[in-house]
């Protein structure tokens, strides 16, 4: 059996005011309001993602 590993992803500032291909990521990773949290497939992709808008995000 194998478990896949997971993330969880925190958005805790607002991306008003940022690149819009910054809170197109965020929304790619499903991120709404502040304080709102997903946990995500620990692939190479989302590590990219969540990299990219390092400033906007916390990892839990």
């Amino acid at each position: 059996m194998t478990t896949k590993q997971t993330v969880k992803v925190q958005l805790v500032r607002s991306p008003i005011g940022c690149q819009e291909s910054h809170r197109a990521t965020v929304r790619g990773l499903g991120l709404r309001k502040i304080r709102s949290v997903r946990e995500l497939a620990d692939t190479p992709e989302v590590r990219g993602m969540i990299n990219k808008i390092s400033y906007l995000v916390k990892v839990l």
